[in-house]
């Protein structure tokens, strides 16, 4: 293993041997930012008290007290969640680009409480992606481009957690934080060769995070190991009365996710294959369709029964985005009212500061804020429970449900995010693991998704093909910094 690909449980070796103090890896990786980030654009904000943190933390394990495994290690959080300190909050945007959170966000209290250093936030593509149709994944007005550090000029970097994807690669960070609404934490995973875990809806709170949708939206782990994303996992789960469907959720998480690392945790485990409506996909190349059928070979070697395919009843149905439409307004208008005075109160100031200021916010314009501002904000009409209701049958009772129970599988298999919308509207959890690259070089992932909390058996699954596979590689990085072609 290289040193730009090394684990938590290595550095913590380190740290407790006394070969390494976390002071001296903040600094490390404040060299590797300074180095990289110029080319990949990815780390939109360092946390200037990142060294004070952690010069207090070498303290604590002088005194011979250890917070757990996340003690001294840097994360870096997507720039939708708060942090009470003198980092900016802004999903991007210029509208909110001198906006500083009143407190930290729950996830970003559980992140220090268990010893972990706050690095900086990450750019990402501006409001999570559900500002405009065409918006170029990882763009944002306020951070610019997110480029891919496998090839910057040739591969999507994914969205919209586009920065945490490719600075977890790069090791521009030891961990970092990502949202989901749909797709937006497997997606960059995938792209960046890295492992990604978008949990169950309401495993871990979402307050403190600018919103798109409560039906959908979760924060989940990235990092480069399914072990260091577990034990992430672990620190950020827990009961938050100010989001109460995590007090249901902390009564089914798991004590402990890194004890379902089981390296034969692919034999005879039942995975099906969903084929339609997936791999017809134009985004799904020949070559990508080969890494796919590849690793399901592998996992076949290594004990795994496939049922190919195991399609979902109901992926032909008419399906919409009226729920993330109108719950946009509502929840987007709930965050902002809570800024301080000289900040947009309402998505109407941020339409109205876009429109002020079009030459540097609206290159590819705001449709889905325009289209989100028009619905009425209150969640009574009609429109909206009758797809909320639908996404709800079709994609849990019809859906992932169905084709579960009717072939008595651990778990469904998908390409990359290809499949991502159906369990994200379930609120249902995913993890996706490197699986190979493309004859072009492009990374591509295999992704699991199963039922509401089944965690511990994606976890166990994941971890047994990755270590059955190896398919993670570092990206190139030449001597002057700049990404590899």
């Amino acid at each position: 293993m290289t040193r730009e690909e090394l684990t938590i449980k290595a550095i913590q070796t380190a740290m407790q041997s006394g070969d390494l103090t976390s002071e001296e890896l903040v600094r490390y990786y404040l060299k590797r930012i300074a180095a990289y980030n110029p080319y990949l654009n990815a780390v939109l904000e360092v946390n200037a008290d990142a060294m004070a943190i952690a010069q207090a933390l070498d303290t604590e394990r002088q005194l011979q007290t250890s917070r757990g495994p996340l003690h001294g290690i840097p994360v870096l959080l997507k720039d939708n969640i708060d942090t009470g300190d003198t980092l900016h909050t802004s999903a991007g945007s210029l509208a909110l680009a001198g906006s500083y959170a009143i407190e930290d966000s729950f996830i970003a209290k559980r992140i220090r409480d268990a010893g972990g250093i706050i690095m900086g936030k990450a750019n990402m593509t501006e409001w999570a992606n559900f500002m405009t149709d065409g918006m170029p994944s990882g763009f944002s007005s306020r951070g610019g481009q997110v480029l891919n550090p496998y090839g910057p000029n040739d591969f999507d970097v994914g969205g919209s957690s586009s920065g945490s994807g490719a600075a977890v690669s790069a090791n521009l960070t030891m961990l970092a934080i990502g949202t989901e609404t749909s797709g937006s934490i497997l997606s960059p995973s995938s792209e960046n060769a890295i492992v990604g875990i978008k949990p169950t809806v309401g495993l871990i709170s979402r307050t403190g995070i600018i919103p798109i949708s409560h039906s959908q939206d979760t924060p989940g782990p990235m990092a480069r190991t399914v072990r260091d994303a577990a034990t992430l996992l672990d620190a950020l789960t827990g009961a938050d009365n100010k989001d109460p469907i995590t007090l249901a959720g902390s009564e089914m998480a798991a004590d402990n996710y890194t004890q379902y690392l089981d390296e034969a945790g692919l034999k005879s485990a039942r995975i099906g294959v969903v084929r339609k409506g997936i791999f017809d996909q134009k985004e799904l190349t020949e070559s990508a369709k080969a890494v796919i059928e590849d690793a399901i070979e592998q996992m076949k070697h290594a004990g795994a029964q496939i049922v190919d395919p195991a399609d979902i009843p109901a992926a032909d149905k008419k399906w919409d985005q009226n729920v993330m439409v109108h719950e946009f307004k509502s929840d987007l208008n709930a965050y902002l009212s809570k800024l301080a005075p000289d900040q947009p109160h309402t998505l109407q100031d941020v339409i109205k500061f876009n429109m002020e200021h079009s030459q540097d916010t609206l290159k590819y314009g705001q449709s889905l804020l325009l289209a989100s501002e028009d619905t009425s904000g209150t969640l009574s009409e009609p429109e909206y429970l009758t797809s909320r209701l639908n996404d709800l049958q079709w994609s849990q009772n019809d859906g992932i449900d169905a084709v579960m129970d009717n072939y008595n599988l651990d778990a469904l298999l998908s390409p990359a995010n290809a499949g991502a919308d159906i369990p994200a509207r379930a609120g249902y959890p995913s993890i996706t693991v490197p699986g190979g690259f493309t004859n072009e070089g492009q990374p591509l992932n295999v992704t699991f998704t199963g039922k509401a909390y089944s965690e511990p058996a994606l976890i166990r699954l994941a971890y047994a093909f990755e270590q059955a596979t190896n398919h993670r590689e570092s990206p190139g990085m030449l001597s002057d910094g700049r990404p590899a072609q």
